[in-house]
């Protein structure tokens, strides 16, 4: 018998996988899901906010395109310090972007404040419970647990196919997505 892998393990995985994929594949899957949508309804307003996205993840831009057509108001978060909850500051498509303190771009401090209705997250991993695998320092399930709080927030992760695994293994301090959409499928969690 033997043990099933780790988060780790998981995470060095689908990452190798998301690495990869060609430049190529990557835009063609970032533009297959923006063309797809979301499964639940933007109304104008809304916010939503995206990501910058590094290394190999999949680019929200389209998407984020798309929703602000609909009259969604676009945010992206700003790091804090490790342990503590994302800031969301509001973005447009002509706005120039700074390093935050991970090297990660982020809005200026001058943009204003936002608390998101939804929230499209990067991941490196997904399961089909809606458990994801970040990279590890547990930024966005601090966020979701402290913004649940207060209002409903929807979790849609945002990744290629080739990054689901068959089972992440949970933590109690992990806060599982209501959805995932990839280049292929929308995954809905909500009654799992």
């Amino acid at each position: 018998m033997h043990a099933s892998p780790s988060k780790a393990e998981l995470r060095a995985l689908a990452l190798a996988k998301r690495d990869a994929l060609s430049d190529a594949q990557r835009a063609a899957a970032a533009e297959a899901l923006a063309k797809r949508g979301t499964p639940f309804e933007i109304t104008p307003g809304m916010i939503v906010s995206g990501y910058a996205p590094i290394r190999s993840e999949l680019d929200p831009k389209p998407l984020m395109l798309k929703l602000a057509e609909k009259g969604a108001r676009l945010a992206l978060p700003c790091i804090n310090a490790r342990g503590q909850s994302l800031t969301f500051r509001t973005w447009a498509p002509h706005d120039r972007l700074m390093l935050g303190p991970l090297g990660i771009p982020e809005p200026s401090p001058a943009a204003a404040e936002v608390h998101p209705d939804v929230m499209l997250v990067p991941l490196a991993a997904f399961d089909r419970l809606g458990h994801r695998i970040g990279y590890g320092a547990g930024y966005y399930d601090y966020t979701f647990a402290h913004l649940r709080k207060t209002k409903h927030v929807i979790g849609a992760g945002l990744a290629f196919a080739a990054q689901e695994t068959k089972a992440v293994p949970a933590l109690s301090h992990d806060v599982a997505l209501d959805y995932v959409l990839t280049e292929r499928k929308t995954f809905d969690f909500r009654s799992a």
